[in-house]
């Protein structure tokens, strides 16, 4: 009788562990297929994410590229492993520190920052490019330079998109025109703490002057920092909200140029995504990947520029 409980027991066991090998086998396949699917997804969204110019048409909002968004990780928190303080019970392990929430931001009247000095705006004429933000943040004015916040991502992309050579310092955005042929605005001129305390009206109603300030510069392009600023654009434009199939990013078509008049085509408009720390709608890589064109655009420029600059040098010399 002995032998036959001490059998049984070994069977237990041996099924026991027969099972939790196929857990693990389990748990191996799952993790593998979330990999999978996340390297997709991520791939998928810069797919998303490809510019459109004029000459190519704009993305279908059917594309089973999007299906990839689907894909969800399922993988659990693991448990830790039993121990003596456990009672020898299977307990989670302790949940870490609770992150204090951010209290969402809602309107906010031009009173309650009239303290802060307003953002000078770096502009000349003939620039390559001016770029256009949202409004000045609290630290931005305070600071009185363009981007101060240390988690806003505008000089990181300005540099890696070839925008710049080097990497440069908020207190160095007055000398974005004569180092790099480069300017600054924005589209509300009041300081808030972020775009949240901007209403609707007022972002769109900021059309109609940056468009005064295009025309009067009239810099060769104009890049839109930001989905919600191009937004307020279309509409103050059209009288209506932008629809879904009609946003993209990147270069967009000839009449949508700004500054417009009646001896001047106005400059053409390239959208990119915001730089704001706040914005987690698009990965860094992607960020990055929807800049770069723009910034291929304004060195290939520059180098035109001073190579065109060093012939009429030559030509002054030979005459």
């Amino acid at each position: 009788m002995t032998g036959s409980v001490n059998e049984v027991e070994q069977d237990m066991g041996s099924s026991a562990t027969n099972e939790e090998a196929g857990v693990e086998e389990l748990a191996v396949d799952v993790q593998i297929d979330t990999n999978r699917a996340s390297t997709a997804t991520f791939k998928s969204n810069l797919e998303r994410f490809k510019h459109v110019t004029n000459e190519q048409p704009a993305r279908n909002a059917e594309d089973p590229v999007n299906e990839s968004r689907t894909l969800r990780s399922t993988r659990k928190r693991p448990f830790r492993e039993a121990d003596e303080d456990d009672g020898g019970m299977h307990q989670p392990s302790s949940p870490s520190p609770a992150k204090k929430r951010r209290q969402s931001s809602r309107y906010a009247p031009p009173s309650k920052y009239a303290h802060l000095p307003k953002l000078t705006d770096i502009l000349e004429p003939g620039l390559i490019a001016v770029f256009v933000g949202t409004n000045p943040g609290v630290r931005t004015a305070t600071a009185g330079h363009a981007y101060a916040h240390p988690s806003n991502l505008f000089w990181r992309l300005l540099h890696s998109s070839g925008c710049t050579d080097v990497r440069l310092k908020p207190e160095q955005d007055v000398d974005l025109p004569h180092l790099y042929s480069l300017g600054n605005t924005n589209i509300v001129e009041r300081p808030s703490k972020d775009a949240a305390e901007l209403s609707k009206q007022e972002m769109a109603a900021g059309t109609p002057i940056l468009e005064a300030k295009i025309s009067a510069f009239r810099p060769e392009a104009v890049c839109i920092v930001g989905k919600g600023i191009w937004e307020a654009i279309w509409r103050w434009r059209y009288k209506r909200e932008i629809r879904k199939n009609e946003f993209y990013y990147g270069w967009q078509h000839e009449r949508e140029r700004m500054g417009n008049s009646e001896n001047w085509d106005g400059a053409p408009v390239f959208v990119t995504t915001s730089t704001s720390g706040l914005s987690a709608s698009t990965r860094p890589a992607e960020k990055e990947a929807i800049w770069k064109p723009f910034g291929e655009f304004v060195s290939r420029r520059r180098e035109e520029i001073l190579a065109a600059d060093k012939a009429a040098v030559v030509d002054d010399e030979d005459g």
